[in-house]
């Protein structure tokens, strides 16, 4: 009997864990730091969610997130939602959530939890993202627009965000590491 009460608590967290982290994700999309070229903190939100949650967890969160707004609900940056978004130009960025959360997910399966191991995985997920990303974005560029050059879509939708990528990697660790002490008392 007690095993059922403790795995059916474990579940009610994780359930609730992985909500919050897909909230997080949504406000953090919303907020729009002003550049030369802006940028959200979504990206902050999904390497956040896999450092604190895990791999499994923190995939579902940003599963989660990325459903909630196919469906219609306004998650995505600048209150965006639907397929029409997710099959837009920056769509294959926001797919690419899911790649870089599955690359993380991975490495921690590999090598455990280090923090070395979850910062490598970080910029290697991102990485994967912004592969994903630019060959998505350049497709349905070209189909709806016509050709265009890879230092392009690089200049427009790559090179302006790695500092600021870099950055909110540094302050998921600082701040996954801290949250991730609580998560696991619970």
């Amino acid at each position: 009997m007690m095993t059922t009460v403790t795995a059916t608590r474990s579940k009610t967290y994780d359930m609730v864990y992985i909500a919050v982290f897909a909230v997080l994700m949504a406000i953090c999309s919303w907020i729009s730091i002003p550049a030369t070229v802006p940028f959200t903190l979504q990206t902050f939100a999904v390497f956040l969610a896999v450092c604190v949650l895990g791999g499994k967890r923190g995939t579902v969160a940003v599963v989660v997130y990325i459903l909630l707004g196919a469906i219609g609900i306004p998650v995505f940056a600048g209150f965006t939602q639907g397929l029409a978004v997710l099959a837009g130009n920056t769509g294959g960025y926001i797919i690419g959530f899911i790649l870089s959360a599955l690359v993380m997910w991975g490495m921690e399966a590999l090598l455990g939890r280090k923090l070395w191991v979850q910062a490598v995985s970080m910029v290697i997920g991102l990485v994967v993202c912004y592969i994903f990303g630019t060959a998505w974005f350049m497709m349905v560029y070209t189909k709806n627009a016509g050709s265009i050059g890879l230092a392009t879509v690089l200049g427009w939708c790559v090179i302006p965000f790695i500092i600021p990528d870099l950055i909110k990697i540094a302050l998921a660790l600082t701040l996954g590491k801290r949250l991730g002490i609580i998560v696991k008392m619970q």
